[in-house]
Order: structure tokens, then sequence, then C-alpha cells
């Protein structure tokens, strides 16, 4: 190969050593540096044109430098540019602390835009910003797990983002079909076996959107990387990115299987759940022998739950549903919040005369359960069951919940169960940062739970995990029937009596127009933040109406026997309001004013609230 051009170099990330100036500096990564010397920067380096660099270049730099990982050339006779790739805003596939974005064509009007080069740059940017912030030296080898749930695009997409990290010297360990709780925990669990703990993990997933999307998030020891992490990976992704070529793309596959490794991780995550709930129980083997309860995993990543988790503890699973995976999701949006799914769990538990149904959307990060009765547990009673037990354990204790948690829950939690409740923002991570601050300042909190079903406990390492929240719930059966309290969900039912549930609860979405000339040039969000501000000065002169006294997002107003909030969306150019009243004339009173307050704004949308007080 002596003499043929150096078309595209993978190698690790190095130190090089300045011998004119006997200093030691970090390079920058992912950097191309065309020129007479190697660019020895850690990842694919897809070079429109090398003009004079030769293998025997090679070994000139080679000499004195650590190098973590096998050097791969594409030997090309040619250094034509190639035709650049499709353009990308990186920035906007951040969805808060992920990344999501469309992953497969067919849907008019959702151009793809989360292809394989663009999976491939960001994860050579996660393995940069890894390999920065574990502060890694040329001797480490730093470990990445790759995950992904049931969409139709997973597969590609892992093999993209495996050649990400491979590229850049860091290991891969591909677990295959996951759950986002099981990914996080492969950077806790200790075990050579299975190749844990790694010093990173990327779970390809876009929770419960449709089948065309997907997407990634992103976790170190620490947790989950938050907003400006995701910022800063993209950032150096559309960097990375645009030194990509058609050819050096095409020619990169395959070329890491050294440094790509597949372990069943699943198996240790499912045995630790199984072991919980034995321990609760007093180390009875089947602690669940007589239950039976059936699965609902929408056709994602959850089927596991009835034949890892529920069946070793003796349970009777005979019903559950939907269990295969299938990314086109064919029987219903795998979503605890979506009615068509709860409908289906609920009918699946009265036909099997089961005492006890379990769903989990797409990534098993969020859950919801059914007792034999029918009732639910999601939203605001999945909060107060999870809040009974857990301030069973530890009375007193703080619950983190987000913003359009009831004024009902909040009497529930205070009045009946003693404990405090500190109603925060929406997002779930936002709701679990908000738990871990509290701690951090003396204020004991053990519970951050969202009504969307992302729940996390302090005992768990705050991990976000909806198959970690039915186990608290299996402990609750098993312990309760060990003790000789009684069995069935009926015991789940009892600890949530008293909770006081608003007849009328409607949630609207009030949208703004960006092309609207009321917005003068600005932003969504700096109208959306005038409209909250008019609002909230407006309602200081209506006395049957009270501000919070206490409020994080938006503004929270009481009234009428019940309450109403209006909020900016996280990420669209949305106004959701939420009403809640314990009789539809009460709620559409709450709705009025709002409408009252808003109406000089045309930019806003208020079409859905409209159509509301009217038909009521």
């Amino acid at each position: 190969m002596s003499g043929k051009i150096v078309q595209n170099v993978f190698v690790s990330p190095w130190y090089q050593t300045n011998r004119q100036f006997g200093t030691q500096v970090r390079s920058d990564y992912f950097a191309p540096c065309v020129g007479n010397s190697l660019p020895f920067q850690g990842g694919k380096l897809a070079w429109p044109a090398v003009a004079s660099m030769h293998l025997r270049n090679l070994s000139k730099y080679q000499s004195g430098f650590p190098n973590r990982g096998t050097v791969h050339c594409n030997v090309a006779s040619s250094t034509t540019v190639l035709p650049s790739l499709d353009k990308v805003d990186f920035l906007k596939l951040q969805n808060g602390s992920d990344i999501r974005g469309v992953a497969v064509a067919g849907v008019e009007g959702e151009p793809v835009n989360l292809t394989e080069p663009v999976a491939e740059a960001i994860a050579a940017a996660f393995a940069a910003w890894l390999v920065e912030n574990k502060k890694a030296d040329a001797s480490q080898r730093l470990k990445v797990s790759v995950g992904h749930d049931s969409r139709i695009s997973a597969q590609t997409l892992q093999d993209a983002i495996s050649r990400g990290i491979a590229g850049s010297g860091l290991d891969v360990v591909q677990y295959g079909l996951a759950s986002t709780p099981a990914m996080f925990n492969s950077t806790l669990t200790e075990d050579d076996v299975f190749l844990c703990p790694v010093d990173g993990s990327i779970m390809i997933t876009a929770s419960h959107l449709p089948y065309n999307r997907n997407g990634f998030k992103f976790f170190t020891n620490d947790g989950g990387l938050g907003k400006a992490d995701i910022k800063d990976i993209l950032e150096r992704a559309a960097d990375i990115y645009n030194k990509f070529t058609a050819e050096g793309l095409g020619t990169s596959k395959g070329k890491f299987s050294g440094s790509i490794q597949k372990a069943d991780y699943m198996s240790v995550y499912t045995s630790d759940l199984v072991k919980a709930v034995r321990k609760a129980a007093g180390n009875i083997e089947k602690p669940l022998e007589g239950f039976h309860i059936v699965v609902d995993a929408g056709n994602g990543a959850g089927g596991f739950f009835a034949a890892k988790v529920l069946e070793p503890l003796g349970a009777v699973t005979i019903g559950s549903q939907f269990l295969e995976p299938d990314g086109l999701f064919p029987n219903h949006i795998p979503n605890p919040e979506d009615k068509t799914a709860m409908k289906a769990i609920t009918k699946a538990v009265l036909d099997n005369k089961a005492d006890l149904g379990i769903i989990f959307d797409t990534d098993v990060d969020r859950s919801a359960a059914v007792d034999s009765t029918g009732h639910e547990f999601n939203r605001n009673r999945l909060i107060a069951l999870m809040s009974a037990i857990v301030l069973e354990e530890h009375p007193g204790t703080t619950i983190v919940t987000d913003s359009v948690t009831s004024d009902g829950l909040t009497t529930f939690i205070e009045k009946k169960l003693g404990g405090k409740h500190h109603r925060f923002k929406r997002g779930y991570k936002n709701v679990i940062d908000e738990a871990i601050r509290l701690n951090s300042i003396g204020e004991e909190s053990h519970l951050a739970i969202e009504t969307s079903g992302h729940g996390a406990l302090k005992e768990n390492n705050w991990l976000d995990d909806g198959a970690y929240l039915m186990v608290k719930i299996l402990n609750k059966l098993a312990s309760a029937r060990a003790s000789g309290l009684g069995s069935g969900s009926k015991v789940l039912t009892d600890l949530v009596e008293g909770l006081e549930e608003p007849a009328v609860a409607i949630e609207l979405r009030l949208k703004i127009n960006q092309n609207d000339p009321d917005l003068k040039g600005g932003s969504f969000r700096d109208y959306g933040e005038a409209v909250l501000k008019h609002l909230e000065n407006s309602m200081d002169s209506d006395p049957k109406l009270q501000k919070a006294p206490v409020n994080y997002e938006g503004v929270r107003v009481s009234g009428f026997g019940g309450w109403f909030l209006l909020r900016l969306s996280l990420h669209d150019p949305v106004l959701p309001l939420n009403i809640e009243a314990p009789r539809n004339d009460d709620a559409v009173k709450l709705g009025l004013a709002v409408l009252a307050a808003v109406k000089e704004f045309s930019a806003l949308d208020t079409s859905a609230l409209d159509k509301f007080v009217q038909a009521s």
C-alpha cells in the first residue's frame, strides 16, 4: 500500500507532544487538518481531498504517541472532491435534553433529517464530549453502550451510531432491543462479563412519537445529559458533518468489528428488577404466585416485563398483549397518557379478570397501571399512588411533580399523607433535577414524578424508569400479602382513597402564528412570554381569581372551585392551557377569563378555547 493516498483515517483521541516546545497539548477532536502532517484526530475523517499524504508519513507521526486502536485506511486512487451531503440544521434536532428527528421517509411534509451521516456525526460528537468530560488520557479506552427501541429505523441508526463512536477510538457495546432505563443503568452496573460499567450510553428512541421519527438520549453515570450538553454536542456534530463526504461515509461501513461488541445487558437489568421484588417480600422466591397480571407493551421495547420479570416472580401473565416489538405500532400508540392505549389495557384486565394491568411507553421510561375493576393509575392517580407508597417509607418527604398536577393532589399529599408537594415545571429532567437540588440544600425528597408517567426515585439513583415504578407497586402487592394485609389490587386502590379528582379536566393548545405581523420580527418565545405577562397582570383586577402564591412555570390561577394554568411549551410555538373544575360551567368561566385577557394578541390562535366555551 506504500505510496497510495490515505482517503480516510480512523484513529483514537491522542495527546500530541510538541517536540519544538516540549509541551503536551490535547488535540482538537475531529477537526480535519489537511496539509503536510498526518491529522491524528480522534474521529472518522472523510475529507473531500487530501493532496499529498502518503502512508510513509504514518510511521513518522506514530512515533512516541500512544495509539488506542487500529488505524484503518481506505485507499483511494483519486482525490476528486465529491458532492456535499444534504445540509442539516443540527440545532433544530434538539428537543430539550433529547435529540429527535425524522428518520423514515413517506410522511407528507416531514422530510428526513435524521440520516445515517447525521447520526454518525452526532455519535462522533458525543465521543468527543465524553472524552473531554471524563478527562480521559491516552491510556484510557472509554466504552459506550448503544441500545434501541422497536422502531423500524433502529438498526440502521444503531449501525451509524456505532461507526461514529468506534471511529473515534472508543469501544462500542451494542445491546440491541433495550429500554431507556437499562441504558442509564449500564453506566452504574459493575460486571465485567457484560462489559460494565460503560462510560457513556446512547438510547435510540423517540418515545411515543410516530413510526417515522427517531432520536437519541445520552447518559453517563451522573445521569442524563442536560439541554446545554445536547446543544454542545449538536454544535460539534455540525462541524464534523461539514467535513464528511459521501464516498468517505460509504467506505467507512464495516470497518469496526474489532471495537464493536454485543452484550445481553437486558438480562442483567431484568434480574435486578426481580431481585428487588423478592427482597421487598422477605426473599420469597415467587412472591407474586397467584396474582394474574397482564402487560401491554404497545409493540415497543417493554414486552420483556411479562416473561422476564413477572413470570419468574410467579405471576400469571395470560392475556398480556402487544408484547412483540413492531416499530409501526399497529395496535395503538405506546403512551400511558393516550386514551386509546389506556382503554386497551383496561379491556385486557377486565376481559381476563386480571388482578392488575401494566402499560409502558415505547422505551419503558414511562408507565401506568389499571386495577382489577378497571380504574386507571395514571396521571394524578399514579402520582398519588406512588406518593402513598414512598411516604410510608419516608414520612414527611417532599414529592416533586410537574406543573399541571391538580389541587386535589396537593391536598391528598399534604393533608392525608403528611408529605409536602413541590409543584415544579414540565419536563422529566426538570422535575428530577429539582428533586436532586432540594436534597442538596437539605430538603429531603425521594420521588420526582410527572403526570406523563415519568418517575424517578432517590433509591434508584434518580433513574427515570417506568419499569421500576411498576416494581414499587408490585413490591406493595407482594409485601401486603406476605404480611396478611390482603391480596389483589384493592391494596393499591385503598392507598389513593380520598384523592379529590375534578369532574372536568381539559388541555387545549393555543398556537402562535409565527408569520403574524403582531410578532414584529420577534421570536415566538418572546411573544408567548408577553402573553403570559399580560395575563398575569390581568388577574390582579378580578377578586374571584387568585394567582398561585408559589409557581415556577406559566400563570396558574385558582377560582370557581377549580384552576387553570397557561404556560409556554418547552419546544413548540404553543401555549398549552390546562383547566380543571368541579363542574363544566366553572371550567367555562375559567376559560372565559383567559379569553378576555389574551384577546388583543392577534398571533395567538384561540380557536380551541373558543370552541370549548361555545360548546359548553
